[in-house]
């Protein structure tokens, strides 16, 4: 018998102790007219059960450990802020993995889906972060990050069908024709005139 299956039979055995005890104590009281045996009896019922790794209203708080198993690789722990080894300690002191918790979530942001990175959830155009960095804070929080918006450039909106040369004066930029059109197409917005 494993050291988990003797710790967890004993908590059993000591439940069941306390449960029989409360019963024999409430057939002594005798008519059943005194409410302070029965509600003692219900006291040591739900300690027992309590003792036992169980909530008040029977369902288990916690999951006993598999033989051989950490407790991280039983069950998911995305999301708590706990580290794998304080779990899986949790789980071998006790022969029972801790039910997970769940860190603060970040405002704004987005729960990550399976197998699917931030990027394609959510539309970050115009974030000026790269994709790279945006899908790895979602690796690392669990969370998608909610998108920025790039501060508008400085300068004057492109004209449809017009070059941006052919509506600002340009005379002394260092920056070829070429470059500065290619910022307006790329913006919406020709920048601002350099001058030597």
């Amino acid at each position: 018998m494993t050291h988990t299956t003797l710790r967890n039979a004993r908590k059993a055995a000591a439940a069941m102790v306390i449960t029989v005890a409360a019963f024999g104590l409430t057939a002594c009281q005798g008519s059943g007219n005194d409410t302070s045996s029965s509600s003692a009896s219900s006291s040591a019922t739900k300690s027992a059960g309590n003792s036992a790794g169980n909530s008040a209203d029977g369902k288990s708080t916690s999951t006993p450990t598999k033989s051989g198993k950490s407790c991280t690789d039983q069950i998911n722990y995305a999301g708590d802020p706990r580290s794998n080894a304080e779990i899986n300690s949790i789980g071998a002191d006790t022969g029972t993995c801790p039910t997970p918790e769940k860190g603060n979530k970040p405002s704004g942001s987005t729960p990550t889906k399976s197998g699917a990175s931030c990027t394609d959830q959510i539309n970050y155009a115009g974030d000026p972060r790269s994709n790279a960095e945006i899908n790895s804070i979602g690796v690392d929080t669990g969370t998608c990050p909610k998108p920025q918006k790039a501060t508008k450039p400085t300068g004057t909106p492109n004209k449809p069908g017009v070059s941006c040369t052919d509506q600002i004066n340009y005379a002394g930029d260092p920056r070829s024709n070429a470059e500065i059109n290619s910022i307006g197409e790329d913006t919406g917005t020709c920048p601002p005139a350099k001058h030597q």
